[in-house]
């Protein structure tokens, strides 16, 4: 009876343990998920190859709270974009997107990384330092307002689309939003044979 007691004892405490790391981890972050709606429901999503993708610029502020709180990336020259992928192929696909803005008189703007777009508004410049050592001291680049962990935790990183399945994240760009814009996409490709589908440009509308 004791070995028992005892066992159920230290179950009893693991669970206390396996319940308190949860609520623990159960912080702001996870309270208040951003859940996007199916890609046709957007303006602008396009079908093709029984892909269907939506991109949309987040420029105002109830938009970019909704998803990336308080911190309006646009107000430093960044902008959020939206991509919600769904795979209706019936077969897995490989993701490794590449992004690129298409401003209305063609010109490309390649994405930021989510771990770049951190220190932009921060300060890259080393203090001065006095005396007269002449070797360089390296110090780290501060980051900036858009250090939140919405901007890297809510980029898109997936990189396995299931059949029937959708997956969405955020690109950045360092650009303004205008009409007329497009999002050009590549890196999809069939899991199993590794065939990749062309490219897809998706026009940019705001909802």
């Amino acid at each position: 009876m004791r070995r028992v007691a005892v066992f159920s004892g230290v179950w009893i405490g693991l669970l206390s343990i396996t319940a308190w790391a949860a609520y623990y981890n159960n912080d702001d972050k996870d309270k208040d998920r951003f859940s996007p709606g199916a890609a046709s429901s957007y303006k602008g999503s396009q079908t093709t190859e029984k892909i269907t993708i939506a991109a949309v610029p987040f420029v105002s502020e109830e938009e970019v709270r909704s998803a990336l709180g308080k911190v309006n990336p646009n107000k430093y020259g960044v902008l959020p974009v939206l991509v919600i992928l769904e795979n209706g192929t019936g077969k897995a696909l490989r993701l490794s997107l590449q992004a690129d803005y298409i401003a209305p008189d063609s010109k490309h703007v390649d994405a930021t990384p989510a771990s770049d777009v951190t220190f932009i508004g921060g300060s890259g410049k080393p203090p001065s330092i006095p005396g007269t050592n002449p070797l360089p001291f390296p110090r780290r680049a501060k980051k900036g307002p858009l250090n939140t962990w919405e901007i890297e935790g809510r980029a898109f990183t997936a990189k396995l689309l299931p059949l029937g399945e959708k997956v969405f994240g955020f690109f950045y760009f360092q650009t303004e939003y205008k009409p007329g814009s497009r999002l050009y996409l590549t890196g999809v490709s069939d899991a199993s044979t590794g065939k990749e589908y062309l490219y897809f440009e998706v026009p940019l509308e705001k909802q």
